[in-house]
């Protein structure tokens, strides 16, 4: 875990940072409806924020001087942060956010509300000699600040990914392929309705055309069909 004193110097000379800024968010939304006498890493504590990082978030009230050295909420602070009207307290919360930075304003006027990450990365490291690390969160830090105070929109949250249901990627799915099936059969298949035993035990029909001669006397078609019976019929 970092320590206050990770970036160099005392807390009081450097320019404060948080891990998160969300919790920095929460935490000034929860002074804007209930703003404690004392405020100290021990009711921090007690409210459930920050839990083992409560001394980032002190340093940050302290330094935009919500709270004094010993926790307590000051003068400016009673009066800023009891504005019911957002405007009134956009624009006092502004005014103490300014204040602190007062080198950032004086070097870059109002525009350094609108500076971009990489330019206030360079200006905390410069000026805290601070690590690539620490330099980005104290500008989100600032940022984070800058949009509390409406001088800067909040982001927009990402845009997600819209999942299709399983039924719809499902009814949009190509059907398979049908399979192939390959006829590894012999091309010398019996006809259907003869069975093969294997001995070839079957009826066989031969039809023969014979074309007599015209010329041919009884002889000639006697000696025709008596080859024809000793040759075919009685074999």
């Amino acid at each position: 875990m970092d320590t206050l004193e990770s970036y160099g110097g005392t807390v009081a000379d450097k320019h404060p940072y948080v891990s998160g800024t969300g919790v920095l968010v929460q935490v000034l939304g929860h002074l804007k409806k209930s703003f404690p006498t004392t405020f100290d890493a021990d009711v921090l504590r007690k409210l459930g924020f920050a839990p083992q990082n409560e001394s980032y978030i002190i340093n940050t009230i302290r330094f935009i001087k919500l709270i004094d050295e010993n926790g307590a909420r000051t003068p400016a602070a009673q009066k800023t942060f009891t504005l019911h009207d957002s405007t009134a307290f956009a624009r006092a919360f502004s005014d103490l956010v300014k204040s602190a930075y007062v080198d950032l304003f004086r070097l870059h006027g109002d525009n350094a509300w609108n500076l971009d990450s990489a330019r206030l990365i360079t200006y905390f490291r410069q000026t805290d000699q601070s690590s690539e690390l620490v330099g980005t969160r104290q500008a989100n830090t600032f940022k984070a600040l800058s949009t509390y105070a409406g001088k800067v929109e909040a982001p927009m949250p990402s845009a997600r990914t819209k999942t299709k249901s399983p039924s719809s990627a499902k009814s949009k799915a190509k059907p398979p392929a049908k399979p192939v099936v390959k006829d590894n059969r012999d091309s010398n298949v019996v006809p259907r309705g003869i069975q093969d035993n294997g001995d070839r035990n079957f009826g066989l029909t031969v039809r023969i055309e014979i074309n007599l001669p015209a010329s041919g006397d009884q002889d000639t078609y006697d000696r025709i069909f008596k080859s024809i019976r000793a040759n075919l019929i009685n074999v």
